[in-house]
């Protein structure tokens, strides 16, 4: 509930999620819940690290 987005990479500032994934979470199973988790780490390349702080 907490989630900033970056409007260049799409992704939250803070968890790496994309607005779709961010709203639509509770609707996902846990497999796909698990999916997006994996990939969460190599997400942080793609937002500028000044952003980051």
């Amino acid at each position: 509930m907490v989630c900033a987005v970056d409007g260049d990479s799409g992704l939250c500032l803070g968890c790496f999620r994309t607005l779709k994934e961010i709203a639509g979470w509770r609707a996902l199973s846990d497999a796909e819940r698990a999916a997006v988790m994996a990939e969460l780490p190599s997400r942080r390349d793609r937002i500028d690290p000044a952003k980051l702080g």
